[in-house]
């Protein structure tokens, strides 16, 4: 694209992954096998958004979780980042997020891509 093009407001390009499996709780297990498993649920999100153009590289992009008019099930996940890019906003499941680096979180900008890599917390039963 042109010189001029590289300045001009616009979404930044972005590569998502929904990461989807079963929950085997002591319901499913019992109700359930391999042959016959139970639905898939949401069990976390990667999001890798390119920010290659950046005019201010000392600072980098944010994300922040908003509540969602619409629904109670689901929130908003926002990232900005400054010109020339515009806002960008996924809608996702409203679960409570697990920040362990060794369950998979990662919060990184390096050579202009964001990487958000997150999975929702499991909660065990217990009487």
């Amino acid at each position: 694209y042109a010189w001029q093009d590289k300045h001009r407001p616009r979404k930044p390009r972005y590569f998502n992954r929904v990461h989807t499996g079963y929950e085997w709780n002591k319901y499913n297990q019992t109700h359930y096998d391999k042959d016959n498993p139970p639905p898939k649920v949401v069990q976390g999100y990667k999001f890798n958004i390119f920010y290659p153009d950046l005019i201010d590289r000392t600072s980098a992009p944010t994300y922040r979780v908003e509540k969602d008019p619409e629904s109670d099930e689901t929130v908003v996940l926002r990232f900005t980042a400054g010109p020339p890019y515009e806002d960008v906003a996924f809608r996702i499941v409203s679960r409570e997020w697990e920040y362990n680096r060794r369950r998979g979180f990662r919060n990184t900008f390096d050579r202009g891509v964001l990487q958000l890599h997150f999975r929702f917390k499991r909660h065990r039963y217990r009487r």
